[in-house]
């Protein structure tokens, strides 16, 4: 998902370079660099969705393990299943730590790449400006 798409390609003679007299960058046929934060902002809503629906996860382990116990009392294996169990817990709790944060940091790049394009996009105007003035 890049969130990014070249629209169209702008000739250098419509910047009033060789074999042309320069349009501008007002003209519809510019060279434009189009970020969409659509891409980025559904990614964050997934990660935030996920880290919902981890949230009642390790409760659910516990209850289910509940019942376990009782009539296995000094067999190994309840050993191997609370180990377990308790590596299940630390990866879901981690999993959903990570959610959390994916989801703020993919909103920040949507929010940066935004800034960008306005930067890139007027540093063209100033380009074409000089172009259109000569």
């Amino acid at each position: 998902m890049s969130g990014v798409a070249v629209v169209s390609r702008q000739r250098l003679s419509d910047l009033g370079g060789a074999g042309g007299a320069g349009g501008g960058a007002g003209g519809g046929g510019g060279d434009e660099l189009k970020h969409s934060d659509g891409p980025w902002l559904q990614a964050a809503g997934g990660a935030e969705s996920l880290h919902t629906l981890l949230g009642p996860v390790r409760t659910e382990l516990e209850t289910a393990h509940e019942g376990v116990v009782t009539g296995t009392v000094g067999l190994e294996a309840l050993a191997e299943l609370g180990a377990v169990r308790e590596s299940w817990q630390r990866r879901i709790e981690a999993a959903r730590s990570e959610c959390g944060s994916l989801a703020g940091k993919l909103r920040a790049v949507a929010r940066a790449q935004g800034v960008t394009n306005e930067t890139v996009k007027s540093s063209f105007a100033r380009v074409a400006s000089r172009a259109g003035g000569q």
